[in-house]
């Protein structure tokens, strides 16, 4: 939802080479629409060939593994499957490789040195500097079920004095306590906002990310609701803390986690909800691909193709609990469709290795239960309070379908207080944008929307009569 790796998701490398050894780092910066991407190869020489591990370090991306890939007479070649990406480069005299990266459409220069390289500083202007007008801590809990603990940051308007308060949820994959994408830290900014202006906030790391330990690769959104739960309690153990007017604001999945945990406990104020999830799983995705390929210019004839592939393996995944059936059926389905449409594989890639690497992603345990997952079950027993905000160009979780869904679960329940709002102008980072593209994200020197920092303030304000 927010967080997924653009341009780069999982490659897979068997590097048959020989002649020049090419082991060690690899740096290229790759450009796309006024956006500069650092990617890192890090290659090892083995037994066989060669083995390797790519980052994209501007997008908190580390590891990833690298797979079929060749190096012969001096021409690497990588190929990124499940992103229908192709690398192709040639190492030159002066040891530097000039090459070419392909996606879909497009065809990039993307040349690589041993030399480590920088990007332009991008201009973040809402960004806060020190010394800050309050309070700063850094803090650790537990959730104790799970043996995790959470490290993150307490801001509190003064350092004496008891304060209405919040818990930050942060969006998809692995995000640090600023909720930091594409030199972006827009947990930073939103925090920084409400504590100047009397609110103290609670942001942290997600499990297994950044300072905070647990594993996120097996971790579920009900396992991340148990640990914004424990922030939950540590929070309203603090002296400085009002509990009746402790509240949860939720980015994307955190917009699906903030109800989880306000349905089963009666210790939550309000909850904001920034782009979260109204409709199941499944279907949110389904909207969001069809919405980024249409924006993105895909053919109306190729965007039902892909939507009914994705529905086909959603089915797979919603109707079969046994993880090795699911494989099977997914295999079989996966090879009627490249037998149906060729261009779905990549050339540079059989058959076999394309699949496996499509096959790994639809076999996590977050992927299972957030296709499965209705958000519904938990807003229907939601009571408190309610925002619900959408930016209007948000083509990750589109504003009709999933605010829709979210007031008729919250109406259902019984609960009138809600405000649903879709801000004019503004994408799923809520930024004021063009077209609401992912790679726009980067080139834009708005953090978080003024309209929307004021809306979530003054609704706050009005719900615990904050002066």
């Amino acid at each position: 939802m927010k967080r997924f790796i653009i341009l780069l998701i999982t490659v897979v490398a068997s590097l048959n080479s020989w002649g020049q050894d090419i082991s060690g780092e690899w740096n290229g910066i790759l450009k796309i629409q006024g956006i500069q991407l650092r990617i890192v190869f890090h290659i090892q020489k083995t037994a066989t060939g060669y083995s390797a591990t790519m980052d994209s370090p501007d997008q908190g991306a580390k590891g990833i593994p690298v797979t079929t890939a060749s190096f012969d007479n001096k021409v690497l070649k990588l190929t990124v499957a499940s992103a229908g990406i192709e690398y192709e480069g040639v190492l030159n005299a002066d040891g530097n490789i000039t090459g070419t990266f392909k996606q879909m459409q497009m065809s990039m220069a993307l040349n690589l040195t041993r030399e480590t390289l920088e990007t332009a500083k991008p201009r973040r202007p809402q960004e806060p500097s020190k010394p800050y007008p309050y309070h700063e801590e850094e803090v650790t809990f537990e959730n104790k079920d799970d043996g995790v603990t959470l490290a993150g940051t307490l801001t509190l308007p003064a350092k004496t004095g008891t304060f209405p308060a919040v818990v930050l949820i942060s969006g998809s994959g692995a995000q640090n306590r600023d909720s930091e994408i594409m030199g972006h830290k827009p947990f930073l900014v939103l925090s920084d906002y409400l504590t100047r202006n009397g609110i103290a906030v609670l942001r942290f790391d997600d499990r297994g990310t950044a300072a905070s330990t647990g594993n996120i690769q097996t971790a579920t959104s009900y396992d991340f609701s148990k640990d914004v739960a424990a922030g939950v309690k540590y929070l309203q153990s603090r002296k400085e803390i009002i509990k009746d007017k402790t509240g949860l604001i939720g980015h994307s999945e955190g917009g699906i986690i903030a109800p989880m945990l306000a349905a089963r406990s009666k210790n939550i104020a309000f909850i904001i909800l920034l782009a979260g999830g109204g409709v199941r799983g499944d279907s949110l995705l389904l909207l969001q691909q069809e919405a980024i390929n249409r924006a993105s210019g895909m053919s109306e004839t190729d965007i039902q193709i892909a939507r009914e592939i994705n529905r086909k393996l959603y089915n797979i995944i919603i109707q079969t609990a046994d993880t090795a059936q699911l494989r099977k059926d997914a295999v079989a389905c996966l090879r009627q469709e490249i037998a149906q449409h060729p261009n779905l594989k990549p050339g540079n890639i059989s058959e076999d290795a394309f699949m496996n690497t499509l096959i790994r992603q639809i076999s996590s345990p977050w992927i299972h239960y957030f296709i499965r997952y209705n958000p519904a079950v938990a807003l229907e027993k939601v009571k408190c309070p309610v925002l619900a905000l959408n930016g209007e160009k948000d083509l990750q979780v589109t504003p009709k379908a999933n605010l829709e869904a979210i007031r008729s679960a919250l109406e259902k329940g019984k609960n009138n207080r809600v405000t649903t709002m879709v801000l004019p102008g503004l994408n799923h980072l809520f930024q004021e944008c063009a077209t609401g593209l992912h790679t726009e994200y980067s080139s834009i020197e708005q953090t978080f929307s003024p309209l929307a920092l004021d809306v979530i303030l003054n609704w706050i304000r009005n719900q615990i009569h904050l002066n």
